[in-house]
């Protein structure tokens, strides 16, 4: 079998490998898993990467790499509904994220 007839085969049967979510969709679908927890994340100074976990009730806590700044992560939370701030305790570096609630 030539190379070509491979990748057509592989095409036709879906065994591609499928195309990594985008850092937006990624996040979305984290949080439509338990929408109703507070999340929190945390990342070094001007870090590509932060760590997004959600301090989920039932299913206790959950963490997840996600490819985007701590700036950008404050932003897309916001537009998923979610009011961030720092925490009360001024040790603390993290942001929490807790829903808005809608009426």
């Amino acid at each position: 079998m030539s190379l070509v007839q491979k990748l057509q085969n592989k095409l036709s049967h879906g065994t591609q490998d499928a195309a990594p979510a985008s850092p937006q969709q990624k996040l979305k679908d984290f949080i439509a898993e338990d929408p109703k927890s507070v999340y929190t994340f945390d990342s070094e100074r001007d870090a590509p990467r932060s760590e997004l976990c959600r301090e989920g009730k039932e299913k206790g806590r959950k963490c997840i790499q996600m490819e985007m700044y701590s700036t950008q992560l404050f932003q897309a939370m916001q537009d998923q509904g979610f009011f961030c701030a720092l925490p009360m305790d001024p040790t603390r570096t993290h942001m929490e994220c807790k829903p808005i609630p809608k009426n």
